[in-house]
């Protein structure tokens, strides 16, 4: 997962050429708990860095996802609005929330990669 890197609001983002595709960590997931309702961004959209991008709710609360960078968003994960579940299931893979574009991928350099991620979790308690 090299190409994984991880912000401190735990979203998880993923390089695969020029799009970015951003999720939620697995641990981020688990203290959600079970998701029940996933709102997705306008796809073809253009968003500021930090302007709330998504909202999730679940069985003990709500939240937001931000966006991580200023973007476009260019494509959404339609399969959450009926399956909101996906993100707790697999939250790495089928339950990614968008994918995105930025006038430069040097911007990911700034986040955490994995090992970093983890160092951060675990001081969390």
């Amino acid at each position: 997962m090299s190409n994984v890197k991880f912000t401190s609001e735990h979203e998880w983002l993923r390089l695969d050429g020029q799009l970015i595709t951003v999720g939620i960590t697995d641990y981020a997931q688990s203290h959600l708990g079970d998701l029940v309702y996933v709102q997705l961004p306008d796809s073809e959209t253009s968003y500021s860095e930090g302007q709330e991008v998504a909202v999730i709710e679940s069985v003990k609360t709500a939240g937001g996802i931000s966006m991580p960078f200023d973007g476009k968003v260019v494509e959404v994960n339609a399969a959450l609005n009926d399956e909101p579940g996906l993100v707790n299931e697999d939250p790495l893979g089928a339950g990614w929330f968008f994918k995105m574009t930025v006038a430069d991928t040097g911007v990911l350099n700034s986040l955490m990669d994995e090992a970093a991620y983890k160092d951060f979790i675990a001081k969390l308690g």
